[in-house]
């Protein structure tokens, strides 16, 4: 293994890191009508756990109501249970066609809660990053002892190994800040 293969690896991490962090972020309610918030449930469509984004279109008209229109309206109560049994706290109505769910304002005490949720999940992205980064370390020093890498070598690839650390750590501090503003406009 190369450094520039340690870097990459690394790399990878991180991002794959942020990105789980980025498609939590948006199955969190924030008072705002969002198809992220309702996507990702599982529907038991035919005895097989499904997403519901596979068996309905989901559209936003308005800043608080989502629309679900199923592909196949037969499943529709299916949907609707599935809508249920997440912990969205939504209650879905349904006229036999498609399913509406109107998104309530959220109070004080549930921004705060969302926003100290938000940075716990920022925080355990943070720790993955820094996981990375020891990893990325670890191999670095088992390069300068195994192939005769220099000290300078070893250090430089530290050093990228730090940046990259730092600039996944910047995301993940943009992500929170940008959702935590979202919850405090609605």
């Amino acid at each position: 293994m190369t450094i520039e293969e340690v870097l990459f690896e690394a790399e990878e991490k991180m991002e794959h890191a942020v990105e789980f962090l980025r498609s939590e972020f948006r199955g969190i309610r924030t008072g705002r009508a969002s198809a992220g918030l309702v996507d990702h449930i599982k529907v038991d469509y035919y005895d097989t756990p499904t997403d519901l984004r596979q068996l309905a279109s989901i559209a936003t008209p308005e800043a608080t109501m989502i629309l679900i229109k199923p592909f196949d309206p037969s499943c529709i109560k299916e949907i609707e249970k599935a809508i249920f049994a997440s912990d969205l706290g939504i209650t879905p109505s349904n006229d036999g066609k498609m399913i509406r769910l109107s998104v309530p304002a959220l109070s004080t005490e549930r921004r705060q809660n969302i926003a100290s949720q938000l940075k716990k999940m920022s925080e355990t992205t943070r720790v993955a990053i820094r996981n990375g980064r020891r990893e990325a370390n670890k191999h670095a020093d088992k390069l300068q002892k195994a192939s005769g890498l220099s000290e300078d070598q070893a250090e430089d690839a530290k050093q990228d190994i730090q940046k990259l650390t730092d600039q996944y750590e910047e995301k993940v501090t943009k992500l929170l800040k940008a959702k935590t503003e979202e919850i405090e406009e609605t």
